[in-house]
């Protein structure tokens, strides 16, 4: 046979080999499916025990990324209430999970006063700020909007988008979880990327 007709033999067996091959499952996620949209990037900032932290560092482990402040009334405790019962929920699978807040008020949430908020809802849990300068980027990479609103007395809130992300033990950003998702979903979707 001659060597053209061997290569090509060759690549309709491989061919033919790759077409019976199982291909990955399809995960069953109930919150958005946002594995191809332009979301998302690396980035570095410091936790609450002053450690650089990357998005990137934490291999082998599904991350839940959320971004609020401390000193928000509601959406944000009630968030981190969700992620803490989803810890709960998932057992020993809870040790492949990372749960990183990261801030959208720089000015007030320094590393101290996020040792003294996030810890309290998990003792795992990750919180992480910067300079303004340093966030600004991040929130942009992430589509996230904070925008801070003066009160009387001269105090702020910050208004800001109040979903969170999902990211596969590969690091890949996969899915979008709605502000409002119980625990029970968030636990499944974390499930579902840990298979």
């Amino acid at each position: 046979m001659p060597a053209i007709a061997r290569l090509i033999v060759s690549f309709l067996l491989l061919t033919a080999l790759a077409a019976c091959a199982p291909s990955e499952p399809k995960l069953d996620l109930k919150g958005t499916d946002v594995t191809a949209a332009d979301i998302g990037g690396d980035f570095t900032l410091t936790d609450q025990n002053g450690q650089p932290r990357k998005l990137s560092g934490f291999p082998g482990k599904a991350v839940a990324l959320f971004f609020g402040y401390t000193h928000c009334p509601d959406v944000c405790p009630t968030t981190m209430l969700e992620y803490a019962a989803v810890m709960k929920k998932l057992g020993p699978d809870a040790d492949k999970v990372q749960v990183l807040f990261v801030t959208v008020d720089p000015e007030r949430d320094t590393r101290e006063v996020l040792a003294g908020y996030v810890p309290h809802f998990d003792k795992r849990f990750l919180g992480l700020t910067g300079s303004a300068a340093q966030i600004e980027p991040i929130l942009k990479q992430f589509r996230i909007v904070a925008q801070k609103v003066n009160t009387p007395g001269g105090g702020y809130t910050v208004d800001h988008s109040a979903g969170s992300y999902l990211l596969d033990p590969q690091g890949k950003l996969r899915v979008y979880e709605a502000y409002g998702t119980q625990a029970d979903v968030l636990a499944h979707d974390i499930s579902q990327l840990l298979r």
